[in-house]
């Protein structure tokens, strides 16, 4: 009787599963085979059967016992519900994991792949195009892969070239659609524009940030005006070379003021040839034209006198100027009387007010007339009557200074200081209509401190004294006080020229700097470096007592400096 076997410790050699369990001496298969346990996913090499020493069991050949076999280590985790079959390699007895090396066809197919170069034989087989095989990855470490990225990024000759293409490119094609704003043409207009809204209108003139005089004013009308719009563009373009010299902006800005000129030269011609008809009027496009090329002017830093033409320009556009907006009316009176009162105040240039017909031929009454109504203008000066005060004062300079000329003693005669008495009384009279304390009432208290000394600095010599510096030092207290950002720093140069032709004292100084510093943070125009040379020379002439010091009029012409300084 065949010994008996247990089940839980009998197990099939790899040999009789091949052999489907068939005796090789009797060929024959055993009536009772032991059923066998699944050893779930375990390799045979795995078990580790020990080999008993006798065998009771000569019928059934390959089913060997131990007396504690070693049991498989159970896996942690719910089973698999169809479990994984391990593939044993015949040859080498390995497990064999899925190639990676097959052709690009076969690993598609997801089919097993014989790897014969050129071109598999499977695909040939099967009638299919061999796509070959990709190219062999190399591992690569960190620092490697880091070097070959910015290798992948430096610039080249080639790709730089392409750049300035595609940007050329996308600058002048318009692929067939219109433009949103006429004269806004370009990706650079476009960074024009919007430098022009968010920056270059709101350093041009006082505005509590809900009234921008340039915006509200000038772009509406820019829109139906392609001569202003390109003067507008000009401008915001000039004013971003002053910090970015690309010549690529330069270039761009350079065609739009050649353009702008090109269509006020064409306005002005058409109305100089229909000057003897009653019915010619001028748009108020083309004389807010003349005022904004003032300002690029200003803006650049010109030192040849080429703003006047356009003052000029202005001057004798107005006359015939039919502007409907009362609101632009006063604006342009107030910017033109603004720039040609204070062209006199550093420059000999001594021009008519207006072309023809007198001030009240050329303006309304109502725009004329002084007012004191807070937060009216969009300068200071004009509109509360100050400016009068400072055209009475050059009228008096220009007298004083024929007689120094002219060697006469004394220079100043007494008429000549009856006069001043009365500017004196003009000057402490003077009432900006400014809530006291507000930035406004700040910027005015610092223009009646600078027309004082501009009045003291016509009549005395120039030389210190107890009665110039409290009026310098008290100038100074309240430039501290006007906030770096206020707008009223967008007016703040002829005023803090005065002050610096009246630092006689060191101690001033550094703070006649400072206050030009943030003149030129918040502003950035060409035109404050020069003032501040100015402003040095006549330092030195001073400190070593030349009477010089008094004409920095003169001065200007000896430097070269034609210019507003404004």
């Amino acid at each position: 009787m065949p010994a008996t076997t247990t089940r839980s410790s009998t197990t099939l050699s790899a040999d009789d599963e091949d052999e489907g369990n068939t005796d090789p001496e009797e060929g024959k298969t055993p009536s009772a085979v032991p059923k066998i346990e699944e050893l779930d996913e375990t390799p045979i090499e795995a078990l580790n059967l020990s080999q008993p020493s006798n065998s009771n069991s000569p019928e059934i050949k390959g089913i060997q016992t131990s007396a504690r076999p070693a049991e498989p280590k159970k896996k942690r985790g719910r089973p698999r519900k169809n479990p994984q079959v391990t593939r044993v390699d015949v040859k080498g007895g390995k497990s064999s994991s899925r190639s990676k090396t097959g052709c690009i066809t076969c690993r598609r197919r997801k089919k097993k792949c014989d790897e014969t170069k050129p071109t598999c034989e499977n695909c040939k087989n099967n009638v299919l195009v061999c796509e070959g095989y990709a190219a062999p990855q190399v591992w690569k470490g960190g620092t490697k892969r880091s070097e070959e990225r910015k290798d992948l990024f430096l610039p080249t000759a080639e790709t730089i070239g392409l750049t300035v293409l595609v940007r050329r490119l996308s600058s002048t094609t318009h692929h067939g659609l219109p433009t949103i704003v006429d004269g806004v043409e370009t990706d650079m207009d476009c960074r024009f524009f919007k430098h022009f809204v968010c920056n270059t209108s709101r350093v041009l003139t006082l505005h509590d940030n809900r009234s921008i005089p340039f915006q509200d004013l000038l772009l509406p009308m820019a829109e139906q005006h392609k001569g202003l719009m390109h003067s507008l563009l000009a401008l915001s373009g000039l004013h971003i070379v002053q910090v970015e010299p690309d010549p690529a902006i330069i270039e761009r800005q350079h065609h739009h003021f050649t353009a702008a000129i090109s269509i006020l030269n064409t306005s002005v011609a058409t109305v100089s040839a229909l000057e003897d008809a009653q019915d010619v009027t001028v748009e108020d496009g083309t004389v807010a034209s003349t005022i904004v090329l003032c300002l690029i002017c200003n803006c650049g830093g010109s030192t040849k006198g080429e703003y006047r033409m356009h003052l000029d320009g202005t001057r004798q556009l107005l006359p015939k100027g039919r502007s409907k907006s009362a609101d632009f009316q006063r604006f342009i009176y107030e910017f033109y009387m603004f720039h040609h009162v204070l062209n006199s105040l550093t420059t000999f240039d001594r021009r008519p007010l207006v072309a023809e017909g007198g001030r009240n031929g050329l303006f309304p009454d109502f725009i004329v007339r002084p007012s004191t109504q807070p937060g009216t203008g969009a300068l200071v000066g004009v509109l509360d009557g100050l400016f009068e005060l400072i055209k009475s004062i050059t009228a008096l300079r220009d007298i004083i200074r024929a007689r120094r000329i002219a060697r006469q003693t004394p220079c100043v005669r007494y008429e000549h200081l009856s006069q001043a008495n009365e500017l004196d009384v003009g000057i402490r009279n003077w009432d900006p209509g400014q809530p006291a304390g507000s930035p406004r009432w700040l910027v005015a208290q610092v223009w009646r401190q600078s027309t004082w000394i501009y009045l003291y600095r016509t009549v005395q010599k120039s030389k210190p004294s107890p009665k110039i510096t409290p009026v310098v030092d008290e100038g100074i207290t309240y430039l501290r006080q006007l906030h770096p950002g206020d707008s009223g720093q967008s007016i703040m140069l002829t005023p803090l020229f005065l002050l610096g032709c009246a630092a006689f004292a060191d101690r001033q100084r550094p703070e006649i700097e400072s206050a030009f510093d943030k003149v030129q943070t918040y502003r950035n125009f060409g035109n404050i470096k020069h003032a501040r040379d100015i402003v040095r020379k006549l330092w030195t002439l001073m400190d070593a007592g030349d009477e010089r010091s008094w004409d920095w009029e003169g001065i200007m012409m000896e430097m070269g400096l034609d210019l507003l300084v404004t």
